[in-house]
């Protein structure tokens, strides 16, 4: 049976005409990630998280700072006035100079900064990850892509094949009618129409092909291999997917809901109080001594605490944004789980339409073959017109060519539904 040569043609072509080394639908997937632009922001985003993590730990290094001052004041301590003009016994009061210098260095050590850096380095992962994740939510969509066109090709190809069987079969006819147009048992319109349809059938084929090496441009762009009418596409298997929702926009809402309880988390430091060590020298004069006005050099250390609690007025306020935030991540992912579950229900009713549809076209097809076989022998015999011979050949093609449209679409469903569900 014919059907069972469509069937090759359809279901069993192991292989489309695209580069001398074969190429599956998984490689597709794999080359055009590996192509796509997109994909160098994952080490980017990689690398700028870890410098900024590793610039936020470095509040725990030891802090330097050096300043100095120069002054000059309208007055200073006079000990003479304050002792009356009387001073003890062998004690002569100084007198301090109202031009003062000083140069000073100083070593600070954070001890605690209330988690403050610990919250801010896990929100940093967890923007991070958001960002990788969305890349790979680009990256995903573009196997929706994959599969349209390569399917797409695979149905350009069987349609060429049903085209080459048609004109066989045109041309067939076309020798028997030349023959009797040559003894005089046919008429030249019969000749004609029958080479005018063999020509309008080539230039169908024209389109197809024209149609078929734009589809392997767009398929060589995306994979950033060279694929040309010598390459071998291999046709996918058919699969049974689970319909169990696996899809990477749901790790993106996850995310989001990370960086909103890492937010909440920081606010904990913001009402925190911070502790630092530190250690001063410093030299200039006047020094530490309140009695001398000589250049000297002394030191102070010791511990610093900073405690603000201005915070607190906006806490409860900022809490409750991100936990509407967070909310309304949730109502997000359930959105897009309630859509997805849309989309899996069509394309299980596609798959079971395409099934039932090809069943029929066998049906239709054999049908067709008889009369196309009867009217063969009506058209030797002279019982019919050549133009009625063509439209039961026409008639003919086009049930063989919903078939192959069918199992096109059968197979493309099944990877679709492949795709919906995120396996």
């Amino acid at each position: 049976m014919i059907y069972k040569t469509l069937l090759t043609i359809g279901l069993g072509l192991l292989a489309v005409s695209v580069n001398a080394q074969s190429l599956t639908l998984e490689e597709c997937y794999l080359l055009a990630r590996e192509n796509y632009p997109a994909v160098k922001k994952m080490n980017l985003v990689a690398q700028s998280a870890d410098y900024t993590i590793k610039n936020a730990n470095k509040k725990f290094l030891p802090q330097f700072n050096i300043s100095g001052q120069a002054t000059y004041q309208s007055q200073v301590v006079d000990y003479g006035a304050l002792l009356g003009g009387a001073s003890p016994m062998g004690f002569s009061p100084p007198t301090f100079s109202k031009d003062q210098y000083r140069i000073s260095g100083e070593v600070e050590q954070l001890l605690f900064d209330g988690g403050s850096t610990q919250y801010q380095n896990e929100i940093t992962k967890a923007n991070a990850g958001l960002q990788k994740q969305n890349v790979e939510i680009e990256l995903y969509t573009i196997n929706d892509r994959i599969n349209s066109i390569f399917f797409s090709i695979f149905l350009l190809d069987a349609q060429l094949k049903l085209n080459e069987l048609k004109v066989a079969n045109l041309q067939t006819q076309l020798d028997k009618a030349e023959a009797a147009y040559k003894y005089g048992t046919a008429y030249a319109s019969d000749v004609n129409e029958l080479k005018a349809e063999i020509e309008n059938t080539k230039s169908v084929n024209i389109d197809y092909e024209g149609n078929r090496s734009a589809f392997l441009k767009m398929l060589s762009i995306f994979t950033g291999k060279e694929i040309t009418s010598s390459s071998e596409l291999v046709k996918p298997e058919p699969i049974l997917s689970s319909e169990e929702i696996n899809r990477p926009e749901l790790k993106m809402f996850d995310l989001q809901k990370e960086i909103y309880e890492a937010q909440t988390k920081q606010l904990k430091s913001s009402y925190m109080p911070t502790f630092k060590a530190f250690f001063q020298g410093a030299y200039g004069r006047p020094t530490l001594n309140p009695i001398s006005n000589d250049f000297g050099a002394w030191y102070i250390t010791g511990i610093r605490l900073n405690w603000s609690l201005g915070s607190l007025y906006t806490l409860k306020n900022q809490r409750s944004i991100y936990d509407l935030s967070s909310q309304s991540a949730d109502a997000d992912k359930e959105t897009f789980i309630r859509n997805v579950k849309i989309d899996i229900a069509q394309q299980d009713e596609n798959i079971k339409k395409y099934a039932e549809m090809i069943g029929q076209d066998q049906k239709t097809i054999e049908l067709r073959e008889a009369v196309t076989r009867s009217a063969s022998a009506q058209l030797t015999n002279g019982v019919i017109t050549t133009h009625e011979y063509i439209q039961k050949i026409n008639n003919e093609n086009a049930a063989k060519q919903n078939l192959i449209l069918h199992q096109i679409q059968l197979l493309q469903s099944q990877y679709n539904l492949k795709f919906k569900s995120g396996h």
